[in-house]
């Protein structure tokens, strides 16, 4: 790794998704979900840029034409070995760190990727994140890790598991690598919250969020989030029943 290292957020997204196709490019507050993500990753001081992980499906076109057009970073790789698609996207961008995200949290708080980030640069560790022991809702999803230590995973493993879900080979091995969590204040701690962007009904509970707190201050905080569910709890009764899947 270089002295300063070039620190990015990537963003796994593709069109295709099982339970709601084309979800990252939906609307809200009048723009696509995958521009809101992108425009709050931005947000993030210790970031040196943010690049868009999509596939060479024809179907992933406009999540590049979005890319282009907001003049971010794109790479366009394997929809089923995404953690390639994430390797190859930080050797073509030259990234030292990678800050990985998934286009289906676009209510993101940039502050919290802040705080992983810092906490993976004080740390000295190959891994932090804030979901090895969940404490944020679901949606707030940060990983932090060098590109040479995704590297290394994909030299260890061929199994269709590991290379699907990115990072999974890392927090299974604390006997190769190591790691940290950032757990959230007490305040902040809601981990049976949905606010990603999986189904129909969790469109529009993320519709409403951003209808409610963009026209005010388009960097909101999970903590405003928090405020507006507490001040209206039928909108957390909207997606409340889904049942998340688990790796």
């Amino acid at each position: 790794m270089t002295a300063t290292p070039r620190i990015v957020a990537t963003i796994e997204a593709r069109m295709t998704s099982s339970r709601l196709p084309g979800k990252v490019l939906m609307e809200a507050a009048g723009k696509p979900m995958l521009q809101h993500m992108i425009e709050r990753l931005q947000r993030v001081p210790s970031l040196d840029g943010v690049v868009v992980a999509t596939t060479v499906n024809a179907t992933d076109d406009p999540v590049v034409e979005l890319a282009e057009r907001l003049g971010v970073g794109y790479f366009r790789g394997s929809e089923a070995d995404v953690l390639m698609r994430v390797l190859d996207a930080a050797r073509a961008h030259n990234i030292d760190v990678i800050v990985e995200t998934t286009g289906d949290c676009p209510l993101i708080d940039p502050a919290l990727v802040e705080i992983c980030v810092q906490g993976y640069l004080q740390a000295g560790v190959d891994y932090v994140s804030n979901v090895l022991e969940r404490t944020y809702p679901i949606g707030m999803d940060t990983q932090v890790f060098a590109t040479d230590i995704l590297a290394d995973v994909a030299r260890r493993t061929d199994d269709p598991d590991d290379h699907e879900h990115v990072s999974l080979y890392i927090y299974r091995h604390p006997e190769i690598y190591t790691l940290k969590n950032m757990p959230g204040p007490p305040e902040l701690t809601r981990p049976e919250l949905g606010l990603t962007l999986d189904t129909p009904e969790d469109f529009e509970l993320l519709r409403a969020v951003f209808e409610a707190l963009c026209p005010g201050d388009p960097g909101f905080g999970l903590a405003d989030i928090l405020h507006l569910l507490d001040t209206d709890p039928s909108l957390a009764d909207i997606n409340a029943h889904i049942r998340r899947k688990h790796v």
